[in-house]
């Protein structure tokens, strides 16, 4: 008997997809010998490339009317996740036949294509988004739910594609005690951002206690740095400018040879976590955006959030909030500087 083809939808950010690969991992390991189909959107199509869960990965382009639905037919998957609700999807795999279609209750259009619904509220939750991802899996046996450290492990990647010399030059000069650190100041708005200036000092802090800071970021972001003067001032603390200079399968190979990075709730944080590099997050208290819903999930990552219960700001004024500026930049020095030297990777 042949095994089983699953299709797993994810069509959103980086970060979002990196959570959802113990999705991919529990079907292995429940369905020896399946096939795991990720689809997703172009730009995490690497994220897919690096996890070891992942056979193949599928361009969602809506666009392009991509994929078409000879094209969903021919995986003959016995199964389709919707783990991120797309309605052209949900209507595609209804099409196509797939037997076992699954999505949550609270969306109308599962309820008019999906066989398999589960109950699952994800914004007034406890559980961390990873968690609440597998729980779409109880149609296919999932019945004991996993403890985070469980799920943790389940959340794995390795750089496929390889680190140009120069930059494995420029990460293999540092000093005996450096760190390599990456600090990934920008969020594309899909985290409460720390802050330039916070930033700025802590990059100051990790050069005077002799460690090597990277700035990472998109072109636009590295643009919108320059603009702002925060890389020339900040020129004399910074080993490397990275922004807009690595596609993502050389970044996720950057990563994995420094040691290990700072960020919000970003891709890029989530992607240090998955590749077993330290990854230290910047979080605000309020709900659903804490730690609790999105920490870094690997087997050396940390989180620091303000100790306030709740930030009606964040609700209300994001740009006014004060909770995650109020994490200080000498309190995220100190915990890199605990950080135990990792093995190269």
């Amino acid at each position: 008997m042949r095994a089983p083809t699953f299709l797993v939808s994810r069509t959103d950010a980086i970060g979002d997809v990196v959570l959802t690969l113990p999705v991919a991992g529990w079907l292995k390991q429940r369905y020896p010998g399946c096939r795991v189909v990720l689809i997703g959107r172009r730009y995490t199509a690497a994220v897919a490339a690096a996890c070891p869960w992942v056979d193949e990965f599928l361009e969602y382009d809506e666009q392009l009317a991509s994929p078409s639905l000879a094209e969903l037919r021919s995986y003959a998957a016995a199964a389709i996740i919707h783990v991120f609700p797309n309605k052209r999807l949900a209507r595609l795999a209804k099409e196509a036949k797939i037997p076992v279609r699954i999505g949550t209750r609270n969306r109308l259009f599962h309820w008019l294509t999906c066989n398999r619904l589960v109950a699952l509220s994800r914004r007034h939750s406890p559980l961390h988004e990873a968690q609440l991802n597998l729980q779409l899996l109880v149609p296919l046996g999932y019945t004991a739910p996993l403890a985070l450290p469980e799920v943790a492990s389940l959340v794995r990647l390795a750089p496929v594609a390889p680190l140009r010399p120069e930059l494995q030059a420029l990460l293999a000069a540092r000093q005996l005690g450096q760190l390599n650190v990456v600090l990934h100041p920008r969020s594309r708005g899909s985290a409460r951002e720390w802050g330039l200036a916070h930033f700025g000092q802590l990059a100051r802090l990790l050069h005077a206690a002799g460690h090597r800071v990277f700035i990472s970021g998109t072109a636009d972001e590295g643009a919108e740095l320059t603009a702002a003067d925060w890389l020339q001032e900040h020129r004399p603390y910074i080993a490397a400018d990275l922004t807009g200079q690595l596609a993502l399968p050389e970044f996720i190979a950057f990563i994995a040879a420094a040691d290990g990075l700072v960020a919000g709730s970003t891709g890029p944080l989530h992607l240090a976590a998955a590749l077993g590099r330290h990854a230290l997050g910047l979080y605000p208290p309020i709900r659903p955006m804490h730690p609790g819903r999105w920490s870094p999930l690997g087997p050396h990552t940390s989180y620091l959030v303000f100790d306030r219960p709740d930030c009606q700001n964040c609700r209300t004024q994001p740009a006014a909030c004060t909770c995650i500026k109020a994490i200080a930049a000498a309190t995220v020095a100190a915990q890199i500087g605990q950080w135990p030297p990792l093995p190269a990777t």
